[in-house]
């Protein structure tokens, strides 16, 4: 009698996942975002958290965790079940660079589920007007023929405009001297003043010193061109086929989330970049909108993890 009563339970208990995916979600979810607020990358995490909750019928909440380049946020999120209601609002930087920089208490990619690439944030190659190059073969050639002469400002030791830099540099056969800043708009504001004249960078941070004038944009370093920057070519379209360091930001959660939920919010957020709202919003901060699948996003972990690694290994950055 017991076996048959246990026979009967059985498929009770395999419809018990289902339905849960089905039901879900009955309260909030919380987003976590490893950024402090006020940069693109947190208004990358809002324009999707408020698509979200418009969509899922749920309040869908940000929640600031900036600290240990972004191990502090993540930590939270595997700290939480796997069941949707809390999500992480990642990055390239988080999921490929971080795990190559820093000992980690978890593996990043084995530890989390990948579900949608909701923005790509292009780096641009500018140099200083007072320079003479305006294509990336001019700028080669100008380089090599000044060999100790120029340095290039970054946004930070380790950090994706440092060795983005070092990656290019590699494939352009040039050696030049870093000079790294606190941040982006701070190695923008002496481009400005004219103290510093290379600099690999975020196109919105850019965005002030391209409108005075006071620098020329050579390259985009996307597997294809920005819509935000529609005119400047990739590094790979100017003689170096294949080159691509991106950046961007998307969702994930804990592994072991349910396929059901992960691809009910992957198919919502492919809706946002539909949507002319929401591509404006990207559009109008400095974002390129992609939307990608969970297969994309896993596929672009898996291709960017050994580039960064060559690029860490070429700057001379050291683990810690």
């Amino acid at each position: 009698m017991l076996r048959r009563l246990l026979l009967g339970l059985l498929p009770l208990g395999l419809l018990a996942a289902p339905a849960s995916a089905q039901s879900w979600p009955e309260r909030p979810i919380r987003l976590i975002i490893p950024f402090a607020a006020g940069g693109i990358s947190d208004s990358i995490g809002r324009i999707g958290a408020d698509w979200l909750s418009r969509h899922l019928g749920v309040p869908v909440i940000a929640d600031n965790r900036p600290g240990g380049n972004g191990a502090i946020g993540m930590e939270a999120v595997l700290r939480s079940p796997a069941d949707g209601y809390t999500l992480l609002h990642a990055s390239a930087s988080h999921v490929v660079v971080l795990p190559l920089m820093q000992r980690l208490s978890f593996d990043p990619h084995k530890e989390f589920t990948p579900i949608a690439i909701t923005a790509g944030n292009p780096l641009v190659l500018a140099v200083s007007t007072s320079l003479g190059p305006t294509t990336l073969e001019e700028f080669r050639s100008y380089v090599a023929a000044r060999p100790g002469e120029l340095h290039y400002a970054s946004g930070g030791t380790g950090g994706l405009s440092h060795l983005g830099m070092e990656y290019l540099l590699k494939r352009l056969d040039l050696r030049m001297e870093h000079v790294p800043y606190r941040s982006g708009p701070a190695a923008m504001q002496d481009m400005m003043g004219g103290r510093i004249r290379v600099h690999l960078g975020n196109a919105l941070d850019m965005a002030a010193a391209q409108q005075a004038g006071t620098i020329r944009l050579l390259a985009v370093t996307g597997a294809a061109r920005s819509p935000t920057l529609p005119g400047i070519p990739t590094v790979a379209e100017q003689g170096y086929p294949g080159f691509e360091v991106t950046t961007w930001n998307g969702l994930a959660a804990p592994s072991g989330l349910p396929t059901a939920i992960r691809d009910r919010l992957a198919t919502i957020m492919r809706g946002a970049c539909a949507d002319d709202g929401v591509r404006q919003s990207l559009l109008r901060i400095g974002a390129d909108p992609i939307c990608s699948t969970p297969q994309e996003m896993a596929a672009s972990i898996q291709r960017l993890t050994p580039i960064m690694r060559d690029a860490i290994a070429l700057s001379g950055a050291t683990v810690n």
